[in-house]
């Protein structure tokens, strides 16, 4: 059996990978994203986006934010070898909006915005707002676990070396 800390080191890039792919898959594959809740009408990239590059020993980490941001040094800096180890997600329903960072290197939230509940009014609400919130909470981390186990479903098949990966750097190279 691996060391905790062995087998850290050795799968932490599984984290990376999966937000490279989810940007490729948010920019190319809505309809996917769909399939994996159907209450979602869309997903996308937030404000702020972090890529890291390691060059001879050396990382080069690319910070791009900024509501009006463009991705073009994002996608420029994937053509040169970099992975996403951060992103800001905005997921949307027909009436509500999560909206998230996470980052690779531990499937880690933060600044996790849910949508607002509807107003305590009377002593009796405050257990029903609690149990909403708590499900708008959930409803984020379950969406987060739904990708990331299809994204590893998809990971370890034929297809990810033979379609996936070929999209992907056809995507890069755009």
């Amino acid at each position: 059996m691996l060391d905790i800390a062995v087998a850290y080191n050795r799968y932490k890039f599984i984290g990376n990978e999966f937000l490279t792919w989810l940007w490729f898959t948010i920019d190319t594959n809505q309809f996917f994203l769909k399939t994996v809740d159907d209450s979602i009408t869309s997903i996308y990239l937030g404000n702020r986006i972090v890529l890291e590059n390691i060059i001879n020993d050396a990382t080069e980490i690319i910070i791009i934010k900024g509501d009006d941001a463009g991705l073009e040094e994002g996608l420029l800096s994937l053509r040169k070898g970099a992975v996403v180890v951060e992103m800001n997600v905005s997921c949307k329903t027909e009436n509500h909006e999560w909206k998230f960072s996470l980052k690779g290197e531990s499937l880690g939230f933060s600044g996790l915005k849910v949508p607002e509940t509807g107003p305590v009014k009377t002593k009796d609400d405050i257990e029903g707002i609690v149990l909403e919130k708590a499900y708008l909470y959930e409803k984020a981390l379950t969406l987060t676990n739904n990708l990331f186990n299809n994204f590893l479903k998809l990971r370890i098949t034929d297809e990810w070396t033979d379609i996936v990966l070929p999209q992907m750097k056809k995507w890069i190279q755009t």
